[in-house]
């Protein structure tokens, strides 16, 4: 399939699925780049800010005194806050864009029924635009929220596992 030709389908998917559809496809945008942002964190951000913060205390020459601890505490804090940075706002789009999808249904039956109460049965062509809407907003919104399950539940382990780690530098 040439670029030209999967960008036709694209807009044709955004123009039968309603009003919904830039709603959609601009909260799976959404979604998709925290959890790649996340990913990266993960793989070469993390691992460098800790180091970082292990090194730091390590050259400090004050470590016992309550002062020390806290700030000691205090980094190990900013870990695992920045470890768990996005993840509920990708849970809850997660959730929120299959209920898009039911609003598209919603749109696209009520389109349907203004089609069948102005022409009655002979407008087929107005029905089946409505039933396409109903269908196209309801498939795109459970698509895109089900996409991001299983890189949530990864990202969660992830920031589980950073959590952890990041607490073991704290011995407080």
């Amino acid at each position: 399939m040439s670029p030209q030709a999967f960008a036709d389908l694209g807009r044709e998917l955004l123009r039968e699925g309603g009003a919904v559809m830039p709603w959609i496809l601009g909260s799976s945008v959404v979604m998709w780049t925290m959890i790649l942002d996340r990913y990266v964190y993960f793989r070469w951000r993390h691992p460098r800010l800790v180091e970082r913060t292990a090194a730091a205390w390590q050259q400090r020459r004050d470590t016992g005194s309550r002062i020390a601890r806290r700030l000691r505490t205090q980094h190990v804090a900013d870990l695992r806050f920045a470890a768990r940075r996005h993840l509920p706002l990708i849970r809850t789009l997660i959730q929120t864009l299959p209920l898009l999808g039911l609003l598209g249904t919603v749109s696209g039956l009520i389109h349907t029924f203004e089609m069948l109460s102005i022409f009655g049965g002979a407008n087929r062509r107005g029905i089946a635009s409505g039933i396409s809407e109903a269908l196209v907003a309801t498939l795109a919104g459970l698509v895109t929220g089900m996409s991001g399950l299983w890189p949530s539940a990864d990202l969660e382990q992830h920031a589980r596992a950073a959590c952890d780690e990041a607490g073991r530098l704290d011995p407080v």
